[in-house]
Order: C-alpha cells, then sequence, then structure tokens
C-alpha cells in the first residue's frame, strides 16, 4: 500500500492541520498549514529548490507543539518529517491529540535513520525521551534540527508505551524514500 492511498483512505473527506507542509510534498488534502514561521528558513529554501521557487503558505503561524486550536477541533493531523524537530515528541503527539477528535488520527511520516543524514548518529532511546518529557531541559535552545532519531521500532515502542492506537504502519517510503509511516487513532 502507497503512503498517499493510505492518506486518502483514512483523511478524505475530513477537516485537519498538517504541520510543517511543503509544497514538493503533498498531500491533497482538506488541511491548514501549521508552521513555526512564515519567514525564509533553510527548510524552505530548500523546499523552493525542490518546487521551482515556491513554498507552500503557511496558514497559521504557531509551534506545532503549541497548537493555537480548541480541543477536538479537527479529524486529523498529517505531518512529513516534523515530528523528528521537536525536541518532546510525547509532548508535541499529546498536543496532536488534543486538537483532533474521537477517532480522528494522527499520521506521521518519519525519518529512518538508516536512511537519513542521521544514519550516523544514535538513536534515541523511550528513556531518553521520557526524560525529555518529564523533565525538559531549561537550558535548551531549538535549531529545529532533528532531536530524535528513530527506526520504525523505536516508534512503536513508543506508542506501546504511551498506550496509543496504532491503526497502520508502513516500513518503507514511497513518498519521500527515506522514513516510514505510523498513524495512531485517538481513542
Amino acid at each position: 500500500m502507497s503512503i498517499n492511498y493510505l492518506a486518502h483512505l483514512l483523511l478524505d473527506n475530513r477537516q485537519g492541520i498538517e504541520v510543517g507542509g511543503s509544497l514538493h510534498n503533498p498531500f491533497c488534502l482538506n488541511t491548514i498549514n501549521v508552521d513555526f514561521t512564515n519567514n525564509s528558513t533553510v527548510y524552505k529554501e530548500a523546499e523552493k529548490k525542490l518546487s521551482g521557487g515556491n513554498f507552500l503558505n503557511v496558514d497559521v503561524v504557531a509551534s506545532g507543539d503549541k497548537l493555537p486550536f480548541e480541543n477536538e477541533t479537527y479529524d486529523f493531523v498529517i505531518s512529513s518529517h516534523a515530528i523528528e524537530h521537536f525536541y518532546d515528541p510525547i509532548r508535541t503527539i499529546e498536543e496532536w491529540l488534543r486538537v483532533i477528535k474521537k477517532d480522528g488520527y494522527i499520521f506521521m511520516i518519519i525519518p529512518h535513520k538508516e536512511r537519513t543524514f542521521d544514519k550516523p548518529r544514535n538513536r534515541t532511546t523511550l528513556n531518553e525521551l521520557i526524560l525529555r518529557h518529564e523533565n525538559p531541559d531549561p537550558n535548551f535552545v531549538d535549531d529545529h534540527g532533528h532531536h530524535t532519531v528513530w527506526v520504525t521500532e523505536d516508534v512503536m515502542e513508543l506508542c506501546r508505551n504511551r498506550n496509543w492506537k496504532v491503526v497502520a504502519m508502513l516500513d518503507t517510503d514511497d513518498k519521500v524514500g527515506n522514513g516510514f509511516t505510523i498513524v495512531i487513532q485517538k481513542k
């Protein structure tokens, strides 16, 4: 099954949020694009190169782990290559769960350590993620880089630990080529 097919199977005819959407990697779903800035960044410059000179308009400027929406407002949150940029992915996913309705989805494409420039880095352990979540580093400065390095099994372990309901997993990435997909459904 392809990532696009799975996204449309689960998310068509629903309204959602795309965190860090990009013009060169569209899902063509009914979403609003949330990003931490509408200004030029290294990521937006790369997006412009890949898409022929433009980047996707940002509808709402906000940090993806502090969304300015009411509880249970949307049907889904979708992100491609975004969750690794958050210092506390547990907090981020909890925030995404907060804004989606019961039975809604979190659809994430996540870079796989062995398929990206993160290959030489150590995998981020579950214990480290829990520590970041429970005892955040007060001196942490966010450079919006990759704060977390995963393989598919690591994210599945996190989901089991947090009791998040995984309804789909694709370990191959036919969209960008270097990630895997995890879909969580809100209970």
